[in-house]
């Protein structure tokens, strides 16, 4: 039960993505005085990454800051009795528990609990199944590609699991982002994962609003013109203190940098959210349109108003295609008409590709940095005083894709004038699609490890 008397526990956000600071969550650990802090740092990107590495062998499977982010908080995570939740396991939940393990050896944590949930790897189930893909409405077999991995979403029922068991550490693969908050809740609160939507749907605004750590306390939001943020270098994360009906109220350490006001809550909530009234979970389909918002002070919002349906009867399933590689090369032209310039460079290094290395010229990608790349053409370039030129191509071979590179740095003295700054770099491309799979084909597990 809560060191909150039951009433509400407190469930703090230690990062947001894979590449998230580690200080605003040493602050929490250190200062907040939570039940529970959440690293969220999965993406279809970041999953695809994860099994690459796996496959290639050429690194670890999990996150590769999950011993830094256990290492700078679980000390005090277990000094503070704060659980630590995270589905930082990516591609690799077994050895990223091991890891925690290890990390609390390290620091003569005897009896740190870490529980494992693996079942997300739903590579076979898939095969057998063979899914219509959302991109391309064809079944599985009809794709040329080889498939590599298949991960699903999966729910909130094995977070609670674990922390039933007595979890100090819950690592996860692919869990959906408001999955590893909403299990927290469901166990301290005693909610059935299965019961009222309303109820789950409540909790998943508390994760969704979580999920994204910094963004909920002004990153993401800041505009020096129009919404300026104090304290950007010293971001805050924000916790939340959540109520057995599911009401929370959000805010962060005081001194903190950053601002969290019904306008940086308004902006995640409805981050990522292609229909409000419909946000789709694999424990609850999510209403979002009845949320309110109350400023109850400086850094202090109440959230109220979440509702929801019943859950979907099929989990949502990334897939890893081999995809080929990707070459690309970059190079900066400055001063008078260095436009022209780079413009004349990407010509030279298209003709050398098509002719030299025989890449056909639509899989060669140009842009021009700083001239409008961004807006593909919607925008006039004007005259810029500086250019940055990217060429990129994926190919199905490394040596097609390492010719992009150096075709580009080969600009220095076979191309216009005063090119700088190249690089050039190389990776294979795990390609990602999308399909849904029965929930009865997903089976998850939880195990104990004790330190």
């Amino acid at each position: 039960m809560s060191r909150r008397t039951g009433r509400t526990i407190r469930l703090g956000a230690g990062a947001g993505f894979a590449g998230d600071r580690i200080d605003p969550a040493a602050e929490l650990a250190r200062s907040a005085d939570l039940d529970y802090l959440v690293f969220e740092v999965l993406g279809e990107r970041t999953i695809a990454s994860a099994n690459a590495q796996r496959i290639s062998g050429a690194g670890h499977g999990y996150d590769p800051l999950l011993r830094r982010r256990l290492e700078a908080t679980l000390p005090d995570c277990r000094r503070n009795g704060t659980t630590i939740i995270t589905n930082g396991g990516a591609a690799d939940p077994v050895a990223a528990g091991a890891l925690a393990a290890d990390v609390a050896r390290e620091h003569g944590l005897a009896g740190t609990r870490v529980g494992v949930i693996s079942g997300d790897d739903v590579l076979d189930a898939v095969r057998r199944a063979d899914p219509v893909l959302w991109e391309t409405g064809r079944p599985l077999s009809s794709e040329t590609d080889q498939l590599v991995s298949a991960n699903a979403y999966l729910g909130a029922a094995p977070v609670a699991e674990a922390l039933a068991e007595g979890a100090d550490v819950v690592i996860a693969g692919r869990l959906a982002d408001p999955a590893l908050y909403l299990g927290a809740i469901a166990h301290e609160h005693g909610w059935d994962l299965a019961g009222d939507p309303t109820l789950l749907g409540q909790g998943t605004v508390v994760g969704h609003l979580l999920e994204c750590a910094g963004q909920l306390t002004g990153g993401y939001f800041a505009d020096p013109a129009t919404k300026p943020v104090p304290g950007l270098d010293r971001l805050g994360f924000p916790f939340a203190d959540v109520a057995g009906d599911g009401e929370a109220v959000f805010s962060k350490l005081p001194g903190s940098g950053g601002l969290l006001d019904t306008r940086t809550v308004t902006e995640q909530l409805l981050y990522e959210v292609g229909d409000p009234s419909a946000y789709v979970t694999p424990d609850v389909v999510a209403d979002f349109t009845g949320v309110a918002l109350d400023q109850l002070g400086p850094d202090r919002v109440r959230v109220t108003g979440g509702a929801g349906a019943v859950r979907p009867d099929e989990l949502k399933v990334t897939l890893g295609f081999r995809g080929g590689w990707l070459g690309e090369g970059q190079i900066s032209y400055a001063g008078p008409r260095a436009l022209g310039r780079a413009e004349l460079a990407a010509d030279i290094v298209r003709s050398r590709l098509a002719a030299v290395h025989g890449l056909h010229p639509e899989d060669v990608l140009v842009e021009l940095i700083g001239a409008g790349a961004a807006f593909r053409g919607l925008a006039e370039a004007g005259d810029p005083v500086e250019v940055r030129l990217r060429v990129a191509a994926r190919v199905p071979d490394r040596m097609a894709a390492e010719a992009v590179g150096w075709e580009v740095e080969a600009l220095y003295t076979n191309g216009p004038a005063a090119g700088g700054g190249a690089r050039k770099h190389v990776q294979e491309v795990l390609a990602i699609r999308s399909c849904t799979l029965p929930r009865a084909l997903v089976h998850t597990h939880v195990s104990i490890e004790e330190a």
